[in-house]
């Protein structure tokens, strides 16, 4: 039989990499870097290159699985090598959120930094809130912040944006699959701290989201804010998950430049296969596994139609692939 639907867990496959790092060889796998406020994500990605530089590795090709903006925090994916052929599916995935809208202001770019362009005396209440929050669950439009990295006519929109010109972007959808106030009721009642919540309204709240890609968390909060009555803008950003990656296996800033004094990579590096989570593996011998990198077509193979990532018998990933009316086909090989 060329290939089996893996049944049960195997062993996570142990990489030594000092060998690696005395080769200059290049490595494969996941960075999930907690992002500070303040840091790019471009600068994040530069960062990374510069400490496997210095740690003696060769060069590696290094992309992230979306952007995440200077003023947020949080889980930001970080590809080496192979992995970056996942990139692509990591920008297709969803990603979870908690953000924090203040009332009363609106500002240019929606968050803490802009200038102030509405203001507003309304503060709803907690219940206003909560009943107000359905109405943003499930597909909805939504039109994106002047200042995204959208582009018009060739040009972002934040650079036309900044140069004062009027920007005209079109409402998509987007998928806000959960949205809730990140802080249980029962923990809120009682208090009259207008950040907080009480008898009156609040000035600030804290929601947590499940959303699609192409979503835009500052406008989200525009129009809750709007929905409200009022105005408002985000003054805290961080996303918690970024398709299966979470917040568990982030490492700090810190953490990240100690590689390049020579820390150790088994407890930094996630195989690249953690990016395939949530897609089955398919078990290949030794014959199968060579006709797929070699991009045969594989018939019968017995297993149902759908998404798998191949392995060898070593264990590591050969290629994902598609069984399609019995034949099973590569759609991205890698190259270990």
């Amino acid at each position: 039989m060329p290939g089996k639907l893996l049944q049960k867990p195997r062993p996570k496959l142990q990489i030594d990499f000092a060998p690696l790092r005395a080769q200059g060889a290049c490595v494969h796998g996941w960075i999930i870097l907690d992002k500070p406020v303040g840091l790019g994500s471009t600068q994040a990605v530069a960062a990374v290159k510069r400490n496997f530089r210095e740690a003696g590795f060769g060069k590696i090709k290094v992309g992230h699985g979306g952007t995440l903006d200077p003023l947020a925090s949080g889980v930001l994916p970080i590809a080496l090598g192979e992995a970056t052929k996942l990139c692509g599916r990591m920008l297709d995935a969803s990603k979870c959120y908690d953000f924090t809208i203040r009332f009363g202001e609106q500002t240019a770019g929606l968050d803490a930094e802009g200038e102030v362009v509405a203001t507003s005396d309304v503060r709803p209440t907690l219940d206003e809130i909560e009943a107000a929050l359905p109405e943003f669950t499930g597909e909805i439009e939504q039109i994106p912040p002047a200042y995204s990295a959208i582009k018009i006519d060739g040009k972002r929109a934040y650079d036309l944006a900044r140069a004062g010109e009027q920007i005209d972007l079109k409402a998509r959808e987007v998928t806000i699959y959960e949205l809730s106030i990140a802080t249980p009721r029962h923990s809120r009642e009682g208090g009259n701290d207008e950040a907080t919540g009480g008898k009156g309204g609040v000035g600030e709240i804290t929601l947590s989201a499940h959303v699609s890609k192409g979503t835009y968390i500052r406008s989200l909060a525009r129009d809750i804010a709007h929905a409200l009555g009022t105005v408002g803008h985000v003054v805290m950003l961080r996303r918690t998950k970024a398709g299966p990656f979470g917040l568990d296996p982030a490492i700090s800033l810190d953490k990240l430049n100690e590689i390049g004094k020579g820390a150790p990579l088994e407890d930094i590096i996630l195989p690249l296969e953690a990016g395939l989570d949530g897609i089955p593996a398919l078990d290949l011998s030794p014959e199968a596994a060579r006709a797929i990198r070699q991009g045969r077509v594989l018939t019968g193979v017995a297993t149902k139609d759908g998404l798998y990532w191949g392995r060898g018998p070593d264990l590591r990933p050969v290629a994902l692939v598609e069984q399609v009316d019995g034949e099973l086909r590569s759609l991205r090989g890698f190259n270990l």
